[in-house]
């Protein structure tokens, strides 16, 4: 156990800042400052601890403290990461501050004196679900999982129905409604889960429940229940229809942290609860598993060819972006696993970048809509820049950081589940096909009719300009979202080892309990000589 218990401190700094942003008078101004703050110093506790892990060590949870809470239910708060949960919290943290930033014009101020308050709960809302977000990767006891799991629920569904667009209330009660639906049948499984373990004080923690010798009918059954939570949290083709209603109507920095944090609890979830608690139904779902990821990927890039909205179309995408991670998940390699990791990791900044990106061009033009622009390289040439690069990282342009991940799930899935593999490689086709349309059709063309360049404006003489409205091209705030993004993307791209020397050890402990369960697969995960799968 630490000593320090810096997971407990990071799920309290942003809940200390939300309860000030949104209750200490004072401007909304200095309420955006204070959040952004927080958010910062929570990134910078986050960097501390992440020094404090040993990647060496052989223990599978690590920075964890353990206390009892309800000792007659056996829960505890429990808390603890390895690798992937460590790499998903710096994700989250780094992101939040971006959102933030991002989001300083999402809510104006209102005449009155509430106008002010609605830009605080705004704000304050997105420091309480950076709690959540890093409870729900930390938690190393089952229920408290649960409890964080649907606790997201809460601050998401008001991000969304009160502070979305036109249709938000709908988007938000879709929203809920399937998560809720998920989240009850994982109930069932929980409390099934606990009573097939050993019971007593800390009777749902992971370590206690892992390796049961259990009924392969009950084994099933409580996997289904998990998978189920999970496939529509991920979100997996035929339980995606949620989200992109929800990220369209939403703000773009609740879409971000939606599609590029949130969702990503589905997919940890399969790792750290289904493959590891259950893992012989694991082996036994995996045609079906694998079957569903193939046609996230080839049915998301499909449906995102097809979208005139531009938040709709990146909604998409990340349909067929976590098929290829569920993919490289049931899998069941290291290269596989390492891969499905680290495209969380990168899936989540490139996301963000499309989101945000999208956003500021939207917030010009006052269109979501894709033929409602062209030629806007012409009048906003950096903002083009950018968003050509977030598109190149989405369609994994090597050099970028979603190419070594995409690689990697790709190779790491081919030994196991060829088939699986060359069909969904036609996901890279369909990538490079919605990314470059959708750019060409935005960016490419003739000047639009009635608007120009700030600077092209300002050369022009007084009777020129009548008639033309001038279009300001980033700004030094929007500047300052994207630095962080792109870095990521170059980084990550040269340098993926950063990422991987941490999520190797975590994923080689994932795969040994499904190993112990499973002889016949070797340590590299695939299939031993003279057996069957």
């Amino acid at each position: 156990m630490s000593t320090v218990p810096w997971l407990t401190i990071l799920g309290l700094i942003p809940l200390v800042g939300a309860l000030v942003v949104a209750f200490v008078p004072g401007s909304a101004e200095n309420a955006k400052r204070m959040a952004i703050g927080f958010s910062l110093v929570t990134l910078v506790v986050g960097i501390i601890a992440a020094t404090q892990f040993d990647r060496a060590s052989s223990k599978q949870f690590q920075l964890g403290e353990q206390h009892s809470w309800i000792p007659q239910f056996g829960v505890s708060y429990s808390l603890g990461v390895d690798g992937i949960a460590l790499v998903l919290i710096l994700m989250a943290l780094v992101l939040t501050p971006v959102c933030l930033l991002a989001a300083w014009h999402d809510v104006p101020e209102e005449a009155g004196p509430r106008g002010g308050q609605r830009v605080k709960t705004y704000f304050a809302l997105i420091l309480v679900l950076e709690t959540f977000m890093v409870g729900v990767f930390a938690a190393t006891d089952v229920f408290l999982f649960y409890v964080f799991f649907e606790a997201m629920l809460i601050p998401v569904y008001f991000l969304i129905g009160r502070f979305g667009g036109p249709r938000r209330q709908y988007a938000a009660m879709k929203f809920l409604l399937f998560s809720l639906a998920g989240g009850l049948i994982m109930l069932v499984a929980v409390i099934a889960l606990y009573l097939q373990g050993p019971g007593g004080t800390d009777g749902f923690l992971i370590e206690r429940l892992t390796g049961l010798q259990m009924d392969p009918t009950t084994e099933r059954l409580l996997f289904v229940g998990f998978f189920f939570a999970f496939a529509v949290k991920a979100p997996m083709v035929p339980f995606h229809t949620w989200l992109p209603d929800a990220a369209t109507e939403s703000s773009p920095a609740t879409a971000t942290l939606l599609v590029g944090v949130l969702d990503k609890v589905g997919t940890f979830g399969m790792i750290r609860f289904c493959l590891q608690l259950f893992p012989e139904a694991s082996q036994w779902a995996t045609p079906v598993v694998v079957a569903l990821a193939v046609l996230s990927v080839i049915y998301g890039a499909l449906l995102a060819i097809g979208q005139t909205d531009m938040m709709r179309l990146v909604s998409y995408t990340s349909v067929s972006h976590f098929g290829f991670i569920v993919l490289g998940i049931f899998a069941f390699t290291n290269v596989g696993h390492a891969g499905s990791t680290l495209y969380m990791v990168n899936h989540g900044f490139s996301t963000a970048a499309l989101f945000l990106f999208a956003a500021m061009l939207v917030r010009r033009r006052g269109s979501k809509r894709i033929p409602d622009f062209g030629g806007w390289q012409r009048i906003t040439p950096a903002l083009a820049g950018i968003f050509l690069v977030a598109g190149l990282s989405g369609l994994a342009l090597p050099g970028l950081s979603s190419f070594v991940s995409e690689f990697l799930v790709l190779v790491g899935s081919f030994p196991t589940q060829p088939v699986a593999a060359v069909i969904a490689t036609a996901g890279i086709i369909l990538a490079a096909l919605y990314i470059l349309l959708m750019y060409k059709k935005v960016m490419t063309g003739p000047k639009p009719e009635g608007l120009v360049g700030e600077r092209e404006h300002e050369r022009l003489d007084e009777p020129a300009r009548r008639g033309l409205t001038a279009v300001r091209d980033l700004t030094t705030r929007e500047k300052l979202v994207a630095a962080p993004l792109i870095a990521a993307f170059v980084v990550l791209g040269f340098l993926p080892n950063l990422a991987l020397n941490v999520i190797n050890p975590a994923v080689d402990q994932t795969l040994s309990h499904v190993q112990k369960a499973i002889p016949n697969l070797n340590p590299a995960g695939t299939v031993a000589e003279g057996s069957s799968k």
